[in-house]
């Protein structure tokens, strides 16, 4: 088949129209329905079914679109290789993790990675769906559980909890509870338990709700738990890698905890020796071992 009839006819599938793919190609509709029709009489199939409001793949389009895809995903790959080199790092990388994660521990540390590779352009995803790596959805996966496919390197960081923190003042004016009963006289900030997040962290927040809890604050985030507790308005459940970076938070009936949530770092086979990847990779386990060293000095201290 002609290479360049197959990236016009992925540009025409990835737009669905004719008019959007000569815009990315530069090519005027009629050209690029020429070529279309060209790569049609050359396949003996239909590739399009053609609608007033767009182009809709056939049952042979998604065929060949499945496979112009999977070369779309190998060229890019390549041109990553290509385009790092030994001495320097430029280029977008997508990183994937939790709203939680990324926004309250991963990015206020990513100033250190900027200070190493000033021109690596990182486009970070936070959200709680998992995101497709083999897709290419996303380049850099940190999941707080082990990722299911096959094709991807991943890497265990770290494990983490969920425990119940408030801050001093908030203690000092409301007391502090010395048994799960005593949280029915606090306001607890939390998850609500049917909203994405880890299941220990959502089983630890049923067996809380069952003391009689009379007041809550629930958020969509820990990033929305954490402000509501710094700001006096009650216990929350937190995640305990926030302990170290916010010294105001104190931990509250220190028996109560989640089971263990591991954290994994992962990317696609193909992006292993991509050094945009590279880079990242070892930035976060240097984060992560920074981060043991200081939990076990507070341990001992």
């Amino acid at each position: 088949m002609d290479w360049d009839k197959l990236r016009i006819f992925h540009a025409v599938a990835d737009a669905g129209s004719l008019t959007h793919a000569g815009d990315v190609l530069h090519l005027s509709q009629s050209a690029v329905s020429r070529q279309i029709r060209a790569l049609e009489e050359s396949v003996g199939a239909t590739l399009f079914h053609r609608h007033a409001r767009g182009l809709i793949l056939t049952e042979q389009g998604e065929l060949l679109f499945d496979a112009t895809s999977a070369m779309a995903r190998k060229l890019d790959a390549a041109s990553a290789r290509i385009r790092d080199s030994e001495e320097s790092v430029l280029g977008e990388l997508k990183v994937t993790t939790t709203v939680g994660f990324g926004s309250l521990w991963l990015a206020p540390r990513l100033y250190k990675l900027y200070e190493k590779f000033p021109d690596l352009k990182i486009d970070l995803l936070l959200e709680e769906r998992v995101l497709d790596l083999p897709m290419r959805e996303a380049d850099v996966a940190i999941r707080m559980k082990e990722p299911s496919q096959s094709d991807l390197i991943r890497r265990r960081l770290l494990n983490i909890r969920m425990r119940l923190y408030a801050t001093q003042d908030y203690l000092d004016s409301a007391g502090t509870p010395e048994s799960m009963a005593d949280l029915a006289a606090h306001r607890i900030i939390c998850q609500k338990t049917d909203q994405p997040q880890v299941a220990a962290g959502a089983r630890l927040v049923q067996e809380i709700l069952t003391q009689n809890i009379t007041s809550t604050l629930t958020v969509n985030n820990y990033f929305g738990v954490l402000q509501g507790v710094l700001a006096n308005v009650g216990i929350g459940v937190l995640p305990d890698y926030l302990s170290l970076d916010h010294p105001r938070l104190v931990r509250v009936l220190p028996e109560t905890e989640s089971g263990e949530v591991p954290v994994f770092l992962a990317y696609p086979e193909e992006l292993r020796q991509t050094r945009r990847v590279a880079v990242f990779r070892d930035f976060v386990l240097e984060e992560i071992q920074a981060y043991r060293r200081l939990q076990s000095e507070n341990l001992t201290a």
